[in-house]
């Protein structure tokens, strides 16, 4: 008996591979073993509400320059997540010449260290 059309060129089943999943500790930055992971995130929620401000306002990277009184280039690595060359402090400066207030917020904590963490508000 003959198949029609191309049932007859049967391709082999490619195999499956298992990969192994964990759970995360909801720190990326932990999870990858930065030495201060805590730090590694406070930043990263910096910089993406300063990404976030710059392109809903619609930003060129030379504009946003000049309001961050910094260069265009900069402003580049800023936007794609490079904080290396940025303190917290300064962060928070570029939020507040976008127009935005910071606030910090200290308050005591039952564990043996603290933790730190920031709250965007609406």
């Amino acid at each position: 008996r003959r198949l029609s059309g191309l049932a007859h060129c049967r391709r082999p089943m490619k195999k499956t591979t298992r990969i192994k999943v964990e759970q995360g500790s909801g720190n990326v930055f932990a999870d990858l073993g930065f030495p201060d992971p805590e730090l590694e995130r406070f930043k990263a929620t910096l910089m993406l509400q300063i990404y976030r401000i710059i392109t809903q306002r619609k930003l060129t990277q030379a504009d946003a320059g000049k309001v961050l009184g910094i260069r265009q280039p900069n402003v580049s690595r800023l936007m794609r997540g490079s904080s290396g060359a940025y303190s917290v402090e300064r962060l928070m400066e570029f939020l507040t010449a976008l127009g935005h207030d910071v606030e910090v917020v200290i308050t005591p904590t039952r564990k043996k260290q603290g933790a730190m963490s920031v709250g965007v508000a609406a």
